[in-house]
């Protein structure tokens, strides 16, 4: 099982690493970005979350040469509370590396991957209740369509839901391939140009792990806790978290409700500048060595 970090040096260089700084990984996985960083820190500091155990335990063994890291097993979104309890006000620079790691595609029994037989699982953190079996058997047409079609962006969402919802009457859908199957029936094959289960099964994985609100929320945290100069840098790898992602960032940019024009009267400050005009993508030469980038976008915002 073979880690690679995808925009290993340009996240990294991204940051404008000080060796006295302070670091927080929001998306630990593999520890390839925080290995690198830590590579360059002498007096600083690097704080590595990820809500996945097995995340942390393997990070702990690639880490284990540095002493000026702290791991935490928690969801990014309270990296408030995690950095108080820490006695942390500020912090240099904050990264994420969104989606799914090459570990959670790879290992066979959480049922991320489409070509992979396994229990629907798709739980990031483990110890959540909700899992994509249970949604898959429990919830409605309607509701199954509004996944799909919107975390998806399947244009036979309806079909597939349907579909679905017919199967579980005769038997409980258990495994990745079983859904898989009731998948390509409802998709006619002139319409498929990747693989059929692709949207559906990205679908299901935002809704269990509530991914999209947990970006939203956790990148209005984390600017806050940026100290002046202090950058912010997020990876991500489908249309749904880069869209919320450019978003925040204009937003942070320019925070001003008014009408064009028109004096500001809101009040509203601008919180810094985006660093990165035209995205960040993966070199010809990275996409040679790992396919899993080819959709990897960087954005990078700095604060005032």
């Amino acid at each position: 099982m073979e880690h690679i970090s995808v925009l290993l040096d340009e996240l990294v260089d991204s940051l404008n690493i000080k060796d006295d700084g302070i670091y927080v990984d929001m998306t630990l996985g593999g520890a390839g970005h925080a290995k690198k960083i830590l590579e360059k820190l002498r007096n600083g500091k690097l704080i590595g979350i990820d809500q996945d155990e097995f995340a942390i335990n393997y990070s702990k063994e690639i880490l284990k040469n540095f002493d000026n890291k702290i791991l935490i097993r928690d969801n990014f979104i309270n990296i408030k509370n995690i950095l108080e309890n820490l006695s942390i006000k500020s912090v240099d620079g904050i990264y994420m590396d969104l989606g799914v790691s090459s570990f959670q595609f790879d290992d066979g029994d959480r049922g991320f991957s489409y070509s992979k037989n396994a229990t629907l699982d798709m739980r990031m953190n483990r110890d959540s209740r909700i899992t994509a079996k249970f949604v898959v058997n429990n919830l409605s047409i309607d509701e199954l369509n509004k996944i799909i079609k919107e975390y998806g962006e399947e244009k036979f969402s309806k079909s597939i839901a349907k579909s679905i919802v017919t199967y579980r009457e005769k038997k409980e859908i258990d495994s990745t391939l079983e859904l898989v199957e009731i998948i390509k029936n409802s998709i006619p094959k002139r319409f498929v140009d990747k693989h059929p289960a692709k949207r559906t099964f990205q679908a299901l994985r935002i809704y269990v792990n509530d991914e999209l609100n947990v970006l939203s929320k956790t990148l209005d945290e984390a600017v806050e806790l940026l100290r002046p100069m202090g950058r912010l840098s997020v990876i991500t790898f489908h249309s749904l978290e880069d869209r919320i992602v450019k978003q925040k960032f204009k937003e942070f940019e320019n925070p001003c409700t008014c009408p064009k024009n028109y004096p500001c009267v809101c009040g509203k400050k601008s919180k810094g500048k985006i660093i990165t005009k035209k995205i960040i993508t993966p070199s010809d030469t990275e996409l040679t060595k790992n396919n899993r980038a080819r959709s990897a976008k960087l954005r990078v915002f700095e604060k005032i």
